[in-house]
């Protein structure tokens, strides 16, 4: 690891200031960016700390949902979301292991985009705003790509808003060595149809399975799908599983996440 200086600013203008200066790197939980510090695959002149930003922290409804602070660890959403977005909160509570679970945060999650994250598939089927330090941008405009996103330089997210569905599941089929998901779908109903996003499975990262979606909204059940697929071309191949293979658990995932919804 290369040496680094390091800030924990109180607020996020604090923050953003920091950020402003050259190799200044977020820190929130830091579950991706200090392994990749220790195999020297990153190397940022500072880091700046958000888990002392209290504005960040915490679980709370109003203004049309559910507001979860970007430093919220993943213990404290499966806990505070239980009693209003329990779906949101089995998936919260089923990420890593209980030291995974007690640092890493829903904003660093989404920050760093990974294509097996969990947390972008919720994100992405709720149709949640991200909100950050400049403005609020929708799940649809905010995922762009693997590890990509629509994040500017410095700009920082500050919480994500839920809205909260009349029914909703997440079903994963966990890769035991790393426990991200080989492939992950959440469904989530609303009263004007039906959202289907996939984390895990496609080579351009999480995205919506539209004609399950339509599908879905005609008739909320998983004999909905059953001769619907997805274009096992566009699926991620490697040891772990073949692009058929990954498409077909899209399929088997989305019904399964349909029965225990409904």
């Amino acid at each position: 690891m290369h040496n680094f200086d390091f800030v924990k600013p109180s607020s996020i203008a604090d923050a953003a200031k920091a950020l402003a200066g050259e190799g200044a790197q977020a820190l929130s939980g830091g579950q991706t960016l200090i392994p990749s510090m220790k195999q020297r695959l990153a190397a940022p002149a500072t880091l700046v700390s958000l888990t002392a930003i209290a504005e960040m922290q915490g679980v709370c409804t109003g203004d049309g949902g559910l507001h979860i602070g970007a430093a919220t660890p993943h213990v404290v959403v499966a806990r505070e979301a239980a009693r209003h977005y329990p779906a949101l909160a089995v998936l919260a509570g089923g990420i890593g292991d209980p030291a995974v679970r007690n640092r890493g945060t829903i904003g660093g999650s989404l920050a760093n985009n990974d294509p097996a994250a969990c947390y972008p598939s919720a994100v992405l089927a709720s149709g949640a705003t991200v909100v950050t330090s400049t403005r609020r941008i929708t799940a649809d405009d905010y995922f762009q790509g693997m590890f990509s996103t629509a994040l500017h330089d410095g700009e920082i997210i500050t919480s994500v808003v839920f809205p909260i569905p009349e029914k909703a599941a997440y079903v994963k089929f966990l890769q035991p060595a790393s426990r991200f998901a080989l492939t992950g779908v959440f469904v989530a109903k609303f009263k004007d149809g039906v959202r289907v996003a996939v984390t895990g499975a496609s080579n351009d990262g999480v995205f919506r399975w539209a004609e399950a979606e339509a599908a879905l909204s005609a008739s909320f059940a998983a004999s909905a799908i059953a001769g619907l697929s997805v274009d096992s071309r566009r699926m991620i191949s490697d040891l772990h599983g073949s692009g058929g293979y990954r498409a077909n658990l899209v399929k088997v995932l989305t019904g399964r996440a349909v029965t225990a919804a409904g």
